[in-house]
């Protein structure tokens, strides 16, 4: 395990990691420090060749209530070029969520609000308690959820977006799930032996097939089917097809028998990518 003040890191024998936010006592609440700790966590994961996908949790009672009221203070006092150091370490963090090789499940209890909503909106996946509370606050204390925008309008869609931004209107886990920000909502009491049930999924999927999938939709999803995105997602299953693991998958269906993968190999110079529009 990796210290960190705010954080928690823990690596899975089996192939994946949770990263804990850790500032229970303070509700998960981010400040500087946990922003800085965050993008350097993601670093550290996007290049550990051991694992195959990324689980984002919150230690204690709640996900993360959002911004750190002490530091919001502070923030409050600080002149224009200072804030805007701090707008962009917080935007880092969210583009290097997104953009993130490895596929990633958030898991909320208790509040996500704020930035806190943003980070759950920068994962791949997501699921939560029925009685999760998410907010997007920031119009209730004179502000606008300027950083996480363009992550949260593609996870629930610019009316969703524009109604939750506009009112700061709290909703619970199953709306949530309604709108497309969480895949799933469960009882609290369930949630644990939930994500059990999705990592046992995940675990069972090949590490590069999942990689390139997640490539390939985000390319898909960024703009219309133009002759450069067509010649990508040629390109892409012809290679995949082609590699070890396509091939393993492939022999393992006809076999009737579990694949066998090579999860620890990620960054072998032979991986398929497809040529990007």
């Amino acid at each position: 395990m990796i210290d960190f003040d705010t954080l928690e890191l823990e690596h899975d024998p089996r192939g994946f990691a949770t990263l804990w936010l850790n500032r229970p006592e303070k509700n998960n609440a981010f400040d500087a420090q946990m922003i800085r700790e965050l993008i350097i966590a993601l670093d550290r994961l996007q290049n550990d060749s051991r694992l195959r996908f990324l689980v984002l949790r919150g230690r204690g009672r709640h996900f993360s209530t959002g911004a750190d009221l002490a530091w919001m203070q502070e923030s409050a006092n600080l002149d224009f070029n200072t804030n805007l150091g701090d707008a962009r370490e917080l935007g880092e963090l969210m583009y290097n969520l997104a953009k993130l090789k490895l596929p990633s499940l958030a898991v909320v209890q208790g509040a996500a609000y704020g930035g806190a909503l943003g980070l759950v909106s920068c994962c791949d996946m997501a699921i939560g308690a029925d009685d999760a509370q998410f907010c997007l606050s920031e119009v209730k204390i004179g502000l606008a959820p300027a950083v996480i925008s363009p992550f949260v309008t593609q996870a629930i869609g610019p009316r969703h977006a524009r109604r939750y931004a506009l009112t700061g209107e709290r909703f619970n886990g199953l709306r949530a799930t309604e709108i497309g920000l969480l895949a799933a909502s469960y009882p609290l009491a369930e949630l644990d032996r939930r994500v059990d049930e999705w990592v046992t999924n995940l675990l069972a999927n090949s590490p590069q097939a999942m990689r390139v999938s997640k490539e390939l939709l985000r390319e898909v999803g960024d703009g219309e089917l133009s002759p450069a995105l067509r010649r990508y997602c040629e390109n892409t299953i012809a290679r995949i097809r082609v590699s070890a693991e396509g091939q393993e998958g492939l022999q393992a269906f006809l076999n009737k028998r579990e694949p066998r993968w090579r999860h620890e190999n990620r960054h072998e110079n032979n991986e398929p990518e497809g040529s990007r529009p």
